[in-house]
């Protein structure tokens, strides 16, 4: 059950959200590295002296977001949602025999997954899950035979009623639909992972299902309150030489590339949006995310290892070519990505503490995510059609 309205009001003025403000919580796919997002869930938590199930009115997910919103959905706090990534990580990514991305996908088996879904959510369905803490639910998912994205949706509607096309639909069924990442995962029939196009970040789909489809008048422009949670970034900086001629087999690093880069396009294009005065005005976003570069990693606490950890002893000694490789399922880095995790809530605990959107001062840009550009060498080169000419055909 939601608490109490002056508990919750309390709780809401912790973080600066507005007593008549729906506070809706996004989490974006990630594999193993929804660990983070996790960190700052269990930050969240501590702020405001309320579990995640009671302090939101709605929780939207994509893949691994998909299951911490699910958990979270049947009243699963954050260090319970921990414990249960920690002993599901391993077992998850469980290669197949002679599985492979390239050659032969896909890479892993569903068997734990499967079996740990069972064992979480039994035949629990979505419109079970939302009235057992009246938290409301979106999950994604790819439907390659119509060409679209599914958005399996619950919204309350009265003390035992609930909306939703897919309401009826089993919730372990939903989340395996968003979790079946191409090459990674075997598809569920027709479905597979909620992020491989736009939707890695849910954020636009909580919105967009929020305001016109839940039936629910309390869900308004200018109060709604989004707090969407990253699952880090491993930017992409290529020199251009190199795109000439990859490093290995082409089909594998353009098949990496556009994975990663379709997902995190969207999810930019979606947060811009967001950002510009005019949505501002409406919707009240709050984004949290980070690149796992050394220069974003050093703008963090440090912290010492308990054992050394890639060959390092402490979290800014950490390289570049280890941040680079932060693949969703290499499990070689889910202590890394917990440990980043919980320096990063720390940075917004001493800093904004989740009452604003987490960008540069007096600049619509991610304050934990670094960016590159060389507009003058940009401008010089494509002025110049001497430089185009020379460029190589093939």
């Amino acid at each position: 059950m939601k608490v109490k309205q002056p508990k919750m009001k309390d709780a809401k003025q912790k973080i600066r959200v507005p007593a008549d403000n729906k506070l809706v919580l996004c989490l974006d796919g990630g594999g193993m590295r929804g660990a983070l997002s996790i960190q700052l869930l269990k930050s969240l938590e501590k702020l405001t002296g309320l579990p995640a199930y009671q302090l939101f009115d709605m929780v939207a997910g994509t893949s691994t977001g998909a299951i911490i919103a699910a958990l979270i959905a049947t009243g699963h706090t954050a260090d319970e949602i921990e414990k249960q990534y920690d002993n599901m990580a391993a077992d998850v990514f469980s290669p197949l025999f002679l599985g492979n991305r390239f050659f032969n996908p896909p890479r892993f088996t569903k068997k734990a997954f499967r079996r740990f879904a069972a064992e979480i959510f039994r035949d629990m369905t979505l419109k079970d899950a939302v009235l057992k803490h009246q938290t409301d639910l979106l999950i994604t998912a790819k439907d390659m035979a119509a060409g679209e994205e599914t958005f399996f949706t619950a919204f309350q509607n009265g003390e035992n009623e609930c909306s939703g096309t897919y309401a009826e639909v089993l919730l372990r069924a939903a989340i395996e639909a968003s979790m079946s990442a191409p090459t990674y995962f075997a598809p569920l029939e027709r479905f597979v992972d909620g992020g491989t196009t736009t939707y890695n970040n849910p954020s636009s789909a909580a919105i967009i299902e929020a305001l016109n489809y839940s039936g629910n008048a309390d869900y308004q422009y200018g109060k709604i309150t989004v707090i969407s949670l990253g699952t880090g970034i491993s930017p992409q900086f290529v020199n251009p030489e190199k795109l000439k001629n990859p490093k290995g087999l082409d089909i594998a690093f353009w098949l990496n590339w556009l994975m990663t880069e379709m997902g995190q396009d969207a999810s930019d294009m979606q947060t811009d949006l967001l950002r510009s005065p005019r949505f501002r005005d409406l919707i009240d976003y709050r984004r949290f995310q980070i690149s796992f570069d050394s220069h974003s990693i050093k703008k963090i606490p440090d912290c010492p290892f308990p054992e050394p950890l890639h060959g390092c002893n402490s979290l800014h000694e950490i390289t570049d070519k280890t941040l680079y490789d932060m693949d969703m399922a290499d499990l070689q880095h889910y202590k890394l990505v917990k440990i980043i995790g919980r320096q990063m809530a720390q940075y917004i605990e001493k800093g904004n503490k989740f009452t604003a959107d987490l960008v540069v001062k007096d600049k619509v840009r991610d304050e934990l995510v670094t960016a590159r550009g060389d507009i003058a060498a940009i401008l010089k080169q494509m002025s110049n059609h001497q430089w185009l000419q020379n460029q190589p055909l093939d």
